[in-house]
């Protein structure tokens, strides 16, 4: 055996750290520092009094319809899970792959995406009997779904220019356009993968994945589409009517993309701050602190004590099983 391939090298071998791992840490501190400031100046800035006279004046009539938004959007994403099923050819009924979308999406928006989208998908499917390769292609197709649905969404607001930048945003409008027109490309090239390719199969670190069928990608496509559009249209009716709903549909798809690469549970504070820089200009920063507070409560609090009710529910009908299974 040569001195490379002995054990002692290969224990007190070490790699060099890169200039990336040594500043990363430091960095991720300065960003979350700078936030917090901008937060803590944003907040200065709201008159909080009217903040709670919009809330307290909202009508019931405009909370139920917001209500009724949420839920079908939580049933738009777990039918993402649906195609899921389709897709690993695994006989499981709508009825038990409902619940685990509704559940995993709640505990995804409030707990990220670690806690929701996989650990709590990898213990709900695994009671149902679901290999882990297959709970593995249920989430990346679910990914797929919603980031897809993403781009054609946005890449079709964002190029026909509804959305403006404010003046001395670094990102022009112009620039906005030509991101859309990219968007849209990579979405019609994932369709024409989907289409055309040859090579239907890939192994990632064990895990097999198939390119879907055209006709399940456009699925996949118009369900994520339809979500993000359920979720704007959630804001829009708590927002200020004087707004148009593509413009508040816009900034929520430029929040979406803040809120990602701040990696800040629920996006707390992101699309708050995104929402009053881009509309200040169409309302009060009071009445859209007002609308967005009312949508956390009713898309992401609500749901999430809902889910935690249901998810209980579930653990103990798993466990009187597990109890009448064993041998008396």
């Amino acid at each position: 055996m040569s001195r490379a391939e002995s054990p002692s090298a290969t224990h007190t071998h070490t790699p060099a750290k890169s200039p990336w791992s040594r500043w990363k840490r430091p960095l991720t501190l300065l960003f979350f520092l700078l936030l917090i400031v901008m937060f803590t100046l944003l907040a200065q800035r709201i008159e909080w009094n009217e903040v709670f006279d919009t809330l307290a004046d909202f009508k019931v009539r405009t909370l139920i319809i917001a209500s009724g938004l949420t839920l079908t959007s939580f049933l738009v994403y777990a039918c993402f899970d649906l195609i899921g099923r389709s897709y690993i050819r695994q006989d499981l009924t709508w009825k038990q792959i409902l619940p685990v979308g509704v559940i995993s999406y709640a505990f995804n928006l409030n707990l990220s995406a670690w806690v929701g989208g996989i650990a709590m998908r990898y213990r709900l499917y695994s009671r149902l009997g679901v290999s882990k390769s297959n709970i593995a292609k249920i989430l990346g197709l679910s990914l797929a779904t919603n980031w897809f649905g993403y781009m054609v969404i946005a890449g079709a607001v964002f190029s026909s220019g509804l959305v403006r930048m404010p003046p001395g945003w670094k990102l022009s409008s112009a620039a906005l356009q030509g991101v859309g027109i990219l968007l849209l490309l990579v979405s019609a090239g994932y369709l024409a993968a989907c289409r055309f390719s040859k090579r239907r199969e890939w192994a990632i670190r064990g895990v097999e994945i198939n390119l879907p069928s055209l006709r399940m990608a456009t699925l996949q496509l118009a369900l994520g589409a339809l979500n993000w559009s359920l979720m704007a249209a959630v804001i829009f009716t708590l927002l200020p009517s004087k707004l148009d709903y593509p413009l508040v549909l816009g900034v929520l798809l430029i929040s979406a993309i803040a809120g990602v690469i701040t990696h800040i549970p629920a996006g707390l504070g992101v699309l708050e701050a995104v929402f009053v820089a881009l509309l200040q200009h169409e309302a009060s920063r009071g009445s859209l602190v007002a609308g967005l507070l009312a949508y956390r409560a009713i898309y992401f609090i609500l749901p999430l004590l809902i889910t935690l009710v249901m998810y209980l529910l579930v653990e103990a009908k798993a466990k009187a099983l597990r109890i009448e299974k064993k041998p008396g």
